[in-house]
């Protein structure tokens, strides 16, 4: 199996540059923000995140193909970089402090290392293949997490982002009839949900609809903490358009119960 760590503190380092853009810019009275084409936001801060993430990966690894949320892909072949450079714009324009920079390598359309930096929150996840799922502020500052061991749906934690959106998929009589299922809601949102999942703080998240640099940096923390992580069809990793992440021992049943299609493999 190769090894991700060099991959892994250049994350971390990705991460620390882009924290002194994010983080002065955050609350900021000259922030500008507009409406891209989908109705979504996009802030300065957002464009100079990913820019800088390009810039340093073109110099630090010129092989590897660039994916992001804001610019086009560059580069091509097996090793691809997946950038969220601020997940949960909507938060960070606001002054809410739940919002986070995505940082995933994909290997021949795996991946193999994601990292969630949350600065406002203090806190930064991390995985990569074979290596388990961390947090903590630093390399040398991390405590290993997992999972929980819940294994019914009415001792379950969910959380979500938003109820209005599972209509578009026509889920939502469904995904309310198992959040009344479970012991308890709470709508974290964004990366948080999934990266409560992979500490055992929450034992259910889903999202009925994400883009592949929402997800790819999730994919791989969850599934090192123990978890599973699929779309609502039950494809594995962050490819089918939406996503559910549990401490795998609900993820059959929250499939069953919400999933578009509980035939596919798992």
């Amino acid at each position: 199996m190769p090894s991700y760590d060099d991959d892994l503190r250049l994350a971390h380092v990705l991460a620390d540059a882009v924290e002194r853009i994010t983080m002065a810019r955050f609350r900021a009275e000259d922030l500008v923000v507009e409406s891209k084409p989908d109705l979504t936001l996009v802030s300065d801060a957002d464009k100079s995140a990913e820019e800088l993430v390009r810039a340093q990966l073109k110099r630090t690894r010129p092989r590897d193909a660039v994916e992001g949320e804001e610019f086009e892909t560059t580069g091509h072949g097996p090793r691809r970089w997946v950038i969220d450079p601020i997940d949960g714009t909507h938060n960070f324009v606001r002054g809410v402090p739940a919002w986070a920079t995505l940082i995933s390598l994909v290997d021949n359309e795996t991946p193999v290392l994601g990292l969630v930096a949350a600065p406002a929150l203090g806190r930064r996840w991390w995985a990569a293949t074979g290596s388990g799922a961390w947090s903590g502020r630093s390399l040398a500052a991390a405590k290993r997490i997992h999972v929980s061991k819940v294994s019914r749906i009415e001792d379950a934690s969910l959380s979500y982002s938003s109820l209005k959106d599972w209509r578009s998929i026509d889920r939502y009589d469904e995904f309310v009839a198992l959040t009344e299922d479970c012991w308890r809601t709470r709508a974290f949102g964004d990366f948080w949900s999934y990266m409560l999942v992979a500490e055992g703080a929450v034992d259910i998240a889903a999202e009925p609809e994400l883009a592949v640099y929402d997800m790819a940096a999730l994919v791989t923390i969850v599934t090192e903490a123990g978890g599973s992580f699929t779309s609502l069809g039950g494809k594995p990793g962050p490819w089918g358009g939406n996503a559910v992440a549990t401490n795998g021992l609900l993820h059959d049943e929250v499939l069953t119960r919400i999933g578009t299609d509980t035939r596919a493999a798992r």
